[in-house]
């Protein structure tokens, strides 16, 4: 982070530029001089009283040492802030989140799903590790139940492939192994993780099978005669 400061008319303008690299995202905050400070640049400004200040109405010492005091106050407040949100992000390790996101590149908004492998920190805030991708806790939308993951990621995955198979009318014995997998899966879904599957697809799955039956069995009688 970078500061810079110049003095004009006895004020002090301030801006501060910060860059932070966060793998997938580029973070970049820019604050003048109404945003708030580090304590450097609040002795600076402090400084720039004294020394523009009218000689015939000085400013009193307790004057700055309130002004200090309640800067001080401030800063503790933050820092306080800062550990909470690192030691709130920390407990997240090893759990599954919902992310929402929105890309600095397009704008587009999209949810990642997955599990928090670690949180670090950089230019004040706590990062999420999800999915290879970086987030920050203010794009954290809620947590996860482990159960719920793992249901909708076997239902995604479930109606993907039923999804890639040709229409009912266009299919062929080739597709035996992956209608034969797709009821294997299903199978071994316990309740909860078929509840995630909507009721066509399952039906979509039977027609799927008594097309396949059939074409087998003209295959047979062909091979017969």
């Amino acid at each position: 982070m970078s500061l810079t400061a110049q003095i004009v008319n006895g004020e002090m303008v301030s801006r501060t530029t910060e860059t932070t690299s966060t793998g997938n995202t580029n973070v970049k905050s820019t604050a003048d001089a109404n945003s708030s400070l580090d304590k450097d640049a609040f002795l600076q400004l402090l400084v720039a009283q004294m020394k523009y200040q009218d000689p015939l109405e000085p400013t009193s010492n307790t004057e700055y040492i309130s002004q200090f005091t309640t800067f001080s106050e401030l800063e503790q407040m933050q820092n306080m802030s800062s550990s909470m949100d690192l030691q709130r992000a920390s407990n997240l390790v090893g759990q599954y989140v919902l992310i929402n996101h929105e890309s600095e590149v397009t704008g587009e908004a999209s949810q990642v799903m997955g599990k928090v492998d670690y949180v670090f920190y950089e230019g004040g805030k706590p990062y999420l590790h999800v999915n290879n991708g970086d987030y920050t806790m203010d794009e954290l939308d809620s947590i996860i139940d482990a159960s719920y993951f793992a249901a909708n990621g076997l239902s995604t995955d479930f109606i993907s492939s039923l999804s890639k198979l040709p229409l009912v009318s266009e299919l062929t014995t080739g597709y035996a192994d992956v209608i034969h997998n797709l009821r294997s899966v299903y199978n071994d879904m316990n309740d909860y993780q078929r509840s995630f599957i909507p009721v066509e697809y399952v039906n979509k799955l039977s027609e799927y099978e008594n097309k396949l039956r059939q074409l087998m069995a003209a295959e047979s009688e062909d091979a017969e005669a």
